[in-house]
């Protein structure tokens, strides 16, 4: 069986890009490969083997056309409220927390960040169905 290991997105700021994912998710720079017209950087916590890959383009100055076939990114904690208000008092300006119900059930609860490069990243409540 194949095992997941990583999902990539291309930035335009690596710094920023660092210190979003690491303010609002504890990401830290695992490894970092740079060649000449670009670098990797490799971001993961404690909470999963699961890796971000950063690609960042030298000559790149303006910013991506996401599209509309990507969605977004999405993590789980234990206290979302935590990180929405981190999110809310660095600027990010999350959504409303939302709740998701199907007959009368809870789902989920959840919220969406945008990160420094507009791609989307759902921070959801973990429970029996997201964890």
């Amino acid at each position: 069986m194949a095992k997941m290991i990583h999902s990539m997105v291309r930035v335009k700021d690596l710094k920023h890009s660092i210190k979003f994912y690491h303010e609002l998710f504890e990401l830290e720079v695992k490894r970092s490969i740079e060649f000449e017209s670009f670098s990797l950087t490799y971001l993961s916590n404690q909470e999963s083997e699961f890796e971000l890959e950063l690609t960042h383009n030298f000559d790149k100055t303006d910013g991506y056309h996401l599209g509309d076939g990507y969605g977004h990114l999405a993590f789980s904690t234990d206290n979302l409220k935590a990180i929405w208000e981190k999110a809310q008092s660095n600027g990010y300006a999350p959504t409303d927390i939302k709740t998701l119900k199907q007959l009368n059930k809870l789902v989920a609860r959840f919220f969406f960040v945008t990160d420094p490069d507009g791609y989307q990243v759902e921070v959801i409540e973990s429970n029996d169905l997201f964890n």
